[in-house]
């Protein structure tokens, strides 16, 4: 039996080489190898819109990965707080037709960072979207200003007792890392709250529906070569994707 296919959403940067200046669809390595190393085969997705629905048709399973902000408009918001960056309109709607598509078609999705935002925005949760200024935080999430490196933990979330986030990390506490200003804060319908961090703050959600769809605000990818629990996240994945797959052949 193949591996399962996970295609991953890339982000983007502009690349000013010697020879002229590009723009680029970038992925950092680190979630090919997650894939790869739990079992499944990656693919990098371009944010192309009008291409959604010929990725869902050959992927088994899907990576919404890290990267800038959501368009406030997005999630209902009239205002764009200052902090907010970066808004690329394109990875926005091929985002939100990913996880709506992947629904439908009961595709499994793993959303990482922004990527746990992703699936609130295009199910109809919402964002704070500035944690610093619109939550008060009591600590850090932002784990680069405090000198710790992206591998190791920037402090704890408490797991939600019989969640699916609680089994695939088999622990109640867990430390994770954290490079964040924006956060869940409404969880969309049918979705419920598996972890947050000792401040109150959503790390982690979940679908209670029958596909496979979670979301976390930490970065697994960066964290399982020092920290074997964090390629959990991905072999839960790979298996849902597997036993979907089954399912519909």
């Amino acid at each position: 039996m193949r591996r399962p296919v996970i295609g991953i959403s890339s982000s983007y940067f502009v690349d000013e080489a010697s020879h002229g200046t590009f723009n680029r669809h970038s992925l950092t390595a680190a979630y090919s190898l997650g894939v790869e190393k739990a079992g499944g085969t990656p693919i990098i997705l371009p944010f192309l819109p009008d291409s959604v629905d010929a990725y869902l048709e050959l992927v088994d399973g899907l990576i919404l990965s890290g990267g800038s902000d959501f368009d406030p408009a997005t999630f209902g918001d009239s205002e764009v707080h200052p902090a907010t960056y970066d808004i690329l309109p394109d990875r926005d709607k091929a985002e939100i037709l990913l996880v709506r598509g992947a629904k439908e078609r009961g595709i499994p999705v793993l959303g990482i960072c922004r990527g746990i935002q992703a699936i609130a925005v295009a199910l109809g949760g919402t964002l704070i979207q500035d944690v610093p200024t619109q939550f008060d935080p009591e600590i850090g999430h932002r784990q680069q200003e405090q000198g710790i490196a992206p591998a190791e933990p920037g402090h704890t979330i408490e797991t939600v007792a019989g969640t699916q986030v609680a089994t695939i990390y088999g622990d109640s506490t867990v430390g994770v890392n954290s490079f964040h200003h924006q956060a869940v804060k409404e969880v969309p319908e049918g979705f419920v709250v598996s972890a947050r961090s000792d401040d109150g703050l959503i790390e982690a959600m979940e679908s209670t529906g029958p596909c496979f769809m979670i979301g976390v605000q930490w970065h697994p990818e960066l964290m399982f070569g020092a920290h074997d629990e964090h390629l959990a996240p991905f072999t839960a994945l790979i298996e849902a994707a597997r036993s979907a797959r089954l399912v519909s052949a």
